[in-house]
């Protein structure tokens, strides 16, 4: 089995469920946190939508470093522009896997914020690394979700929400 196929099957599944997810995030939330130390609805909202990019940023770059290149939240407004910021970073995380060879993968890609290595991964790693972190925070957003009493879809199968089984 070819790993970019494989990977970009699993990108497509991911991004079918994850948007789903993105669509139900009420705008009138966004200033919303389960607890103190949780992310806003809207910032976690935005970083989910942005991730799939950074498979482009571990296939056209070697390092990432804090220090040099401040982390910029995605402006959004409501569900739509979550919607619409995920769409294009999909698209763009997608086209690049599409263009990228296996042997590429192997190359080295490091997370630094200044001097301090905060992860050292293949370009392999980096983008499953960028899958877990959706769908880790795609999980976090369904419970925030279920806090406020929005029903959920189902990820992997129906929800508990999901009355069509």
């Amino acid at each position: 089995m070819e790993i970019i196929k494989l990977l970009l099957t699993e990108l497509e599944g991911e991004a079918k469920t994850t948007k789903k997810f993105l669509a139900l995030v009420p705008a009138d939330k966004f200033g919303w946190a389960p607890h103190e130390k949780s992310m806003k609805m809207k910032s976690l909202s935005a970083h989910i939508a942005e991730l799939p990019a950074w498979i482009s940023l571990a296939l056209t770059t070697d390092e990432l470093n804090f220090a040099t290149t401040p982390y910029v939240e995605p402006e959004v407004s409501n569900a739509d522009d979550l919607v619409a910021l995920f769409e294009k970073s999909y698209a763009d995380g997608k086209s690049h896997l599409e263009k990228a060879n296996e042997a590429l993968l192997s190359k080295s890609w490091i997370l630094k914020n200044g001097d301090h290595v905060l992860a050292d991964y293949t370009k392999y790693e980096m983008i499953r690394q960028t899958f877990s972190q959706i769908i880790h925070h795609r999980a976090q957003l369904g419970v925030y979700l279920r806090l406020l009493n929005i029903p959920l879809p189902g990820s992997y199968g129906p929800s508990a929400d999901d009355q069509s089984f």
